[in-house]
């Protein structure tokens, strides 16, 4: 179950990356994370190589200290925050081909960004 949550993980890290660069070159987002713009404005493949880099090391790590409790709650918790992500990245999805509105949208990523700020 461990194996399965880490590759869920690792791919939703992948999922992020690729949507965050779909909606940051269309225009319609702006990526968050000051560090990871910086690395955007770089180039897409330097974005992508750090985000799935951190991905891996992420992945090496839960797999071989997963028998600790922490990195159990640790990877939940990740999970966590990264399926919030998916909803961000759906709900923008869902303004971009106007079916919600942008004032709903810009409400649920700062509510993102308040919780997502509680964990760093």
């Amino acid at each position: 179950m461990l194996f399965q949550k880490t590759i869920l993980l690792f791919a939703l890290n992948l999922l992020d990356g690729i949507l965050t660069i779909v909606w940051v070159r269309s225009g319609i987002a702006t990526e968050g994370n000051h560090l990871m713009a910086q690395l955007l404005d770089i180039g897409d493949f330097t974005f992508l190589g750090v985000k799935i880099a951190i991905g891996l090391a992420t992945a090496i790590v839960i797999l071989n200290w997963g028998h600790l409790r922490l990195a159990r709650y640790g990877l939940g918790l990740a999970l966590g925050v990264y399926i919030g992500l998916m909803g961000v990245h759906l709900f923008t999805g869902l303004s971009a081909f106007g079916i919600v509105s942008s004032n709903f949208l810009h409400d649920i990523a700062q509510f993102s960004k308040s919780v997502f700020a509680l964990f760093i």
